[in-house]
């Protein structure tokens, strides 16, 4: 056995609290490590928030004004000297394309940095795959991805979120939701099989619990009637079944269903409600696409859903967006859906689709001239590359 498969080993075997020790124990044998820092971003993708097991949070850094935010929004390594003249290595934390925080590692005087590199991303690679398995079993590290205490309902809904970034060669997926720490009733879902990808922005009635309680209900029905095996608009009618049945009209949850075939770009849709989605195709040009707009889950007892069809082009950016996005308006009554809306998808076009949500969502804080958010605000953001060709 290697010296890497028994640091990989050793990280499987160890207790949750210890990865990062076990992590900075190897990094010191092999490469006379000094200190090494583990951060994860926050809720809100403001700041990166320190690993530590007595006072998570207590020392954070901005994304935007620091080395380690550097690193984190290249997603490359980024090699500082700290105050005491020694070589820092801040490495993106990145895990089948979910960004979730950064590693800190402090070199020895006189290392060659570069030849390190490829060897210090394995390891960041390695400590991530054990974090993400490490959060069923303790909340070290959701402690330090908040700034501030969540409401209970924001607690929920981040609970039911699949991560925030995804990519495979066919596509690049992220979303984000706002406000982070106290989100209400909005939520996204993802999940890739061998031939599809299946989308959903949900938006549930009502604020704080009930809003809360209610679109948690309708996201396990949909992850229920999609592991089933039914099609969109039977896990769409599931769905719908399961919310009547439990308020019988009183509470319903608007939600866009989005299923794109992986290997022909074909795309099923079915439109229940609020969520909208647009199109910038070339770079350049912008459109909304329109469906026809069908009843929200729960209204009637026994509603047929049906689906719509288009299709993707290699290229193609989708956005899917709540009516908190689109319907805020700004300081002269505009709402943003109408042109900002388009001109942000533009003038963000060279961003990857993980840092589109947040890169929007900022830009609405600006349009409505920093007033709060009267409702939950939900973007998800789709590249599609195509499924690559197969040499021979």
């Amino acid at each position: 056995m290697d010296r890497f498969a028994a640091f990989q080993q050793e990280l499987r075997s160890a207790p949750p609290h210890a990865l990062v020790s076990v992590a900075a124990e190897h990094l010191h044998a092999w490469y006379g490590a000094g200190r090494v820092e583990v951060r994860m971003i926050d809720y809100g993708m403001t700041s990166l928030q320190r690993v530590e097991n007595e006072a998570p949070g207590s020392d954070a850094v901005p994304v935007h004004d620091s080395a380690q935010g550097r690193a984190f929004g290249a997603q490359e390594p980024y090699p500082v000297r700290d105050v005491d003249g020694n070589v820092v290595v801040h490495l993106p934390l990145t895990i089948r394309g979910d960004r979730l925080g950064t590693v800190s590692i402090q070199l020895p005087d006189g290392a060659e940095v570069r030849p390190l590199l490829p060897k210090l991303r394995e390891v960041c690679e390695a400590l991530g795959h054990e974090i993400v398995v490490a959060e069923r079993d303790t909340d070290l590290f959701l402690l330090a991805r908040r700034v501030t205490r969540l409401t209970l309902a924001a607690e929920m809904q981040w609970q039911l979120l699949p991560g925030r970034s995804c990519v495979r060669p066919e596509f690049e997926v992220g979303a984000h939701l706002e406000p982070a720490y106290a989100v209400f009733g909005d939520t996204f879902d993802w999940e890739a099989s061998d031939r599809y990808l299946t989308l959903s922005v949900t938006n549930g009635m009502g604020e704080g619990m009930d809003a809360a309680l209610l679109t948690s209900l309708a996201a396990g029905a949909l992850r229920n009637a999609r592991r089933a095996g039914l099609d969109l608009a039977g896990q769409a009618t599931l769905a719908d079944q399961a919310v009547y049945a439990q308020h019988q009209g009183s509470a319903y949850v608007s939600v866009l269903l989005v299923r794109v075939e992986l290997a022909t770009g074909k795309v099923e849709v079915v439109d229940a409600g609020s969520p909208q989605m647009w199109r910038l195709r070339g770079g350049r040009t912008v459109e909304r696409i329109d469906f026809d707009h069908q009843l929200p889950l729960g209204m009637f007892e026994d509603t047929v859903y049906r689906e719509e069809h288009f299709t993707v082009l290699p290229g193609d950016r989708l956005l899917l967006g709540s009516d908190g996005v689109y319907e805020t308006p700004g300081a002269g009554g505009e709402k943003y859906g109408e042109r900002a809306l388009a001109r942000s998808l533009t003038a963000n076009r060279l961003l990857p689709a993980s840092q589109v949500p947040v890169a929007i969502l900022r830009e609405l804080a600006d349009y409505r001239s920093e007033r709060p958010l009267e409702d939950d605000a939900l973007v998800m953001c789709v590249d599609w590359h195509g499924r690559p060709e197969r040499d021979g």
